[in-house]
């Protein structure tokens, strides 16, 4: 059996698409389309039904994935590596937001890169979730963490954590507040501080008002920032008021640097899921970090 004929197959399996297949190959959808019917000549068997929208697999379809994925994406290492790299040399890409992966996942992560014959490298790269994981379906990253649940067949997602979000601004900037003005469901005094925020659609201002005082943030960005890290520093600045991830302020509120301007009954929450290609758990070092990550996160909440 042709070794790329199975390599089209699996992504196809994965992609749940004969487009979305060829793209991630760099074939032709007819190519890919002429693939798996050779494939499926040779077999004897059909191993997708066709559908308006991809391909589903078939019983067939699902075992031949299941025998073939672990062992093609051991070749794909071996091919990237070298046949002599032992287990510690084995490199893990990691994608995600750049605040929560800095501050939450590499270091957890880097317990695994010791000299324990178990350890690997480590390499990290940052970006919102939509271009997280179209890299992890392209085959760029291992393993991703993201803001936002995938849909189809090609990456599995779990559930990592939930993330609380704190409403904080400086002392003297909290000072300035009337608070019999600022009730449970209501946020006038607000609307007369300066915000910051990472993008100029306010993202995290504009869902924290939406979740608590079911209205709509009314003073535009003043500071903006790509990087929650930066609005935290803006903020002890007293540049205005942000919505932050608790972890990211915790020790600031712990140390007057910023206080809570609001402590709705139900904080807003916002849910990261840890992200891979179907089948790539069968390789040791993915599926090591992604149980390490499990156990963090099992602290961290």
């Amino acid at each position: 059996m042709d070794l790329a004929l199975l390599r089209t197959f699996v992504t196809v399996h994965r992609a749940g698409s004969f487009t979305r297949a060829a793209a991630l190959l760099g074939l032709s959808q007819p190519a890919v389309t002429s693939q798996i019917r050779t494939l499926e000549r040779q077999l004897g068997r059909p191993l997708f039904l066709r559908q308006a929208r991809g391909v589903t697999p078939t019983t067939m379809g699902d075992e031949l994935a299941h025998k073939a994925a672990p062992h093609l994406d051991a070749l794909v290492e071996i091919a990237e590596t070298g046949p002599d790299s032992d287990a510690s040399l084995r490199t893990l890409h990691l994608a995600g937001p750049p605040e929560f992966t800095a501050e939450r996942a590499l270091p957890a992560l880097t317990e695994l890169t010791g000299e324990d014959g178990q350890g690997f490298a480590l390499r990290a790269s940052f970006g919102n979730a939509e271009e997280t994981l179209e890299g992890l379906a392209a085959g760029h990253h291992d393993l991703a963490i993201s803001t936002a649940r995938p849909r189809g067949a090609l990456l599995t997602a779990t559930t990592l954590c939930d993330e609380e979000h704190v409403l904080v601004a400086a002392p003297h900037r909290a000072e300035q507040l009337d608070p019999e003005k600022l009730g449970p469901k209501d946020a006038p005094a607000l609307d007369d501080l300066p915000v910051i925020e990472v993008h100029e659609s306010l993202p995290f201002v504009s869902r924290y008002w939406a979740s608590v005082f079911d209205s709509r943030p009314a003073a535009p960005g003043t500071v903006i920032v790509p990087d929650l890290r930066a609005v935290l520093a803006c903020a002890i600045a007293g540049a205005g008021l942000a919505v932050l991830p608790r972890y990211l302020c915790a020790l600031a509120l712990e140390r007057g640097e910023v206080v809570a301007l609001h402590e709705p009954a139900i904080p807003p929450l916002r849910t990261y899921f840890l992200v891979v290609r179907t089948g790539t758990l069968a390789m040791p070092h993915i599926a090591r970090a992604h149980e390490w990550l499990h156990r963090a996160a099992a602290i961290w909440g």
